[in-house]
């Protein structure tokens, strides 16, 4: 009897610490959602994960009331994990944070999908509901892993678009014979002795549909597709949580299959565009660039670092638009340093941020946050449209595509109705790039050909504290 009771008060201690769990991550969650507490989210979130897995470490009892017992292999999987995650998170740059956001979901659901596994090889008979969950766990882990590291491979460069001909045609059989062998597997339609042969089956199809399923879509879409494939991380994660009836893993698991549903479907609001366009259009490929780069575009001008210097420090008001190439030349010190001469000599100045700018949602809010730019500086898209016409200078720093008229005004451009950052309202637009190649969706940008806009080429960061060298002299 006091062995009993022993084992009621654990389980009652367990449940308890998978309740301070779910709430540090519900809470975490919400301060993720404003840079000034992001931090503090993040950290909260992760000290209530570390006292459920050191919880189930010590506590977790299975149906037999065994308590776990191979430490060295917890340990040193732990061990592992936290040097290489540290040392990545460590190293990686802002510009590379979206490949590391996308392998590291990658290995989520590799997690879930090994999790589905091992709960089939351990139950060779499991009831048909749990035999449903481990199915739908071991597909959607598939799916998600597989395309991750095809969308990690695309974001560095050592993957290029690929469209196979009939792909969406030859995606849908794959599909089919994924469902169709699912529900042969769960419904036990067929002998033992196939069953298990079916099972690796859909979980070959799951990978194969996965990098298929990735492979076609355009550069500019990847962050909508990491965005998609983190919330059937979360799925995954949320059936694991089924199978070992762990509460915590299964609210995390819904949390982020959650929010990385309305994450995917807030960018494509902010580019006017359906998911389903999204997933078959390849906005971005190769194709992408038809309409619009063919066009004759007339001359631009240039504009020297002095002459910059003297328009900036007399205007009244600055909006800066920063893209990928800042966070390439990592400028965003550069770039604040800039901001505070400018208002030392009582120029107003803001950013005007563009909800898909970059490479991730909140690259440019990260990135300027790392060099302490105040939080109130940073306008969302809308409110810096309704400040542009008041604006004397909008310096676009490597910014293309978000600032591209052919949205608006070309229906043949592949990004036509997407909401940009009108910065042709502006008195004057001054435009800094490394050269007149096209962005991310490999489409031309009218905007560098229109009479107020002037270009100032060079390395982000080097023009920054050259520009920032000539205003202390003025």
């Amino acid at each position: 009897m006091d062995q009993i009771q022993e084992i009621l008060n654990q389980y009652s201690i367990l449940l308890f610490c998978y309740l301070i769990g779910s709430v540090t991550f519900i809470i975490g969650l919400k301060q993720l959602s404003h840079p000034d507490t992001a931090r503090k989210g993040n950290l909260f979130a992760a000290a209530g994960m570390t006292i459920a897995i050191i919880a189930t470490i010590f506590l977790y009892r299975n149906n037999h009331g065994e308590k776990l017992h191979n430490y060295l292999w917890i340990l040193g999987g732990l061990v592992i994990g936290s040097i290489v995650g540290t040392l990545t998170a460590k190293k990686v740059q802002m510009t590379a944070m979206p490949e590391m956001v996308s392998l590291f979901n990658g290995m989520g659901g590799a997690c879930a999908m090994l999790i589905s596994l091992v709960e089939y090889h351990n139950d060779v008979t499991p009831p048909t509901g749990k035999l449903l969950v481990i199915v739908l766990g071991m597909i959607i882990g598939t799916i998600s892993f597989a395309g991750s590291v095809i969308a990690w491979g695309k974001l560095n460069g050592r993957i290029k678009d690929k469209t196979i001909p009939g792909g969406q045609i030859i995606n849908f059989i794959i599909f089919a014979a994924i469902i169709v062998f699912a529900v042969m597997v769960i419904g036990g339609f067929m002998d033992d002795g196939v069953t298990p042969y079916l099972f690796y089956s859909i979980l070959a199809l799951a990978a194969v549909y996965g990098i298929l399923f990735v492979m076609p879509i355009g550069g500019a879409d990847m962050p909508v597709v990491i965005s998609l494939l983190n919330s059937f991380t979360g799925c995954a994660a949320a059936f694991g949580g089924f199978l070992y009836n762990n509460p915590v893993m299964l609210t995390g698991g819904i949390l982020v299959g959650s929010a990385g549903t309305i994450l995917t479907i807030l960018m494509c609001k902010a580019m006017n565009r359906s998911l389903k366009n999204v997933l078959i259009g390849s906005f971005g490929g190769q194709k992408a660039g038809a309409s619009t780069a063919s066009k004759e575009q007339g001359s631009y001008k240039e504009i020297s670092l002095s002459d910059t210097a003297v328009l900036m420090a007399y205007a009244q008001k600055v909006m800066i638009i920063p893209g990928y190439g800042l966070a390439v030349a990592q400028a965003q010190h550069a770039c604040h340093e800039l901001e505070k001469i400018l208002e030392d000599k009582g120029v107003t100045v803001v950013y005007g941020i563009h909800p898909v700018a970059g490479r991730m949602p909140g690259h440019m809010n990260v990135l300027l946050a790392e060099a302490d730019v105040s939080y109130d500086k940073l306008l969302e898209m809308e409110d810096a449209n309704e400040q542009m016409s008041g604006t004397t200078v909008a310096m676009v720093l490597g910014a293309n595509d978000v600032v591209n008229p052919a949205a608006k005004d070309d229906p043949a451009s592949p990004i036509y109705g997407m909401p940009i950052l009108e910065v042709e309202k502006a008195e004057h637009v001054i435009v800094n790039k490394r050269s007149m190649k096209p962005g991310y969706a490999g489409i031309e940008n009218e905007l560098f050909f229109k009479p107020k806009t002037s270009m100032l080429f060079g390395d982000a960061k080097k023009v920054l504290q050259d520009l920032a060298g000539e205003l202390k002299q003025l």
